[in-house]
């Protein structure tokens, strides 16, 4: 049995898998751990509930082997590996499901465009040294030999990629300022921000 995540135009069909966890997270980091915990074998969908930071509508999928991700991609904007990890990266919170997957369910998602380094998700997405260190050391040598190109030089391009989107910056901007002002106001402040 397969699910479909269809947002925008691109359409990504994933192996249903048996669900081991789903949750609403505000920090990426903790589902990333839970999958290398528990050395999963499967894929997590993170769908940020606040859709306004995004491009389009969309989630991203991470594919993991034995809890290290392999691979990522972005159904709304249609990227793959180390962009489609920038294109997810928003503030939280993200509805987050685990799947496990059996057998070689996962060969069909598991494509070179959309490989990315064992530590990546951790680093792009949760801001984790601790874990992105983790992630590499249960990782197979070779995963981190042919993905290395996406390490520091890919950060700090996504950082790069992700400052230029000025509707991303200023979604963000208008946020804060909104989430400031509600808490003035609940704090009694609000005529000290005028």
């Amino acid at each position: 049995m397969t699910s479909e995540i269809v947002p925008g135009s691109d359409a990504l069909d994933l192996p249903e898998g048996e669900l081991v966890r789903s949750r609403v997270e505000a920090d990426p980091a903790v589902p990333l751990a839970a999958a290398l915990d528990r050395s999963l074998t499967g894929y997590a969908v993170f769908e940020p509930q606040d859709a306004l930071l995004l491009d389009d509508e969309g989630a991203g999928v991470v594919t993991f082997e034995d809890g290290v991700p392999r691979s990522a991609t972005h159904t709304g904007t249609g990227a793959g590996g180390p962009d489609a990890l920038a294109d997810l990266a928003a503030p939280g919170p993200y509805d987050v499901e685990l799947r496990e997957l059996r057998g070689d369910a996962l060969a069909a998602l598991d494509r070179p465009d959309r490989r990315v380094s064992p530590g990546l998700a951790a680093d792009r997405l949760a801001g984790d040294p601790d874990l992105a260190e983790r992630t590499r050391a249960a990782a197979p040598d070779a995963w981190t030999d042919d993905a290395d190109a996406d390490g520091e030089s890919g950060s700090l391009d996504a950082v790069e990629a992700f400052l230029d989107d000025e509707g991303k910056v200023e979604a963000i901007r208008d946020r804060a300022r909104e989430e400031a002002k509600e808490r003035a106001a609940e704090w009694g402040l609000d005529g000290e921000l005028e």
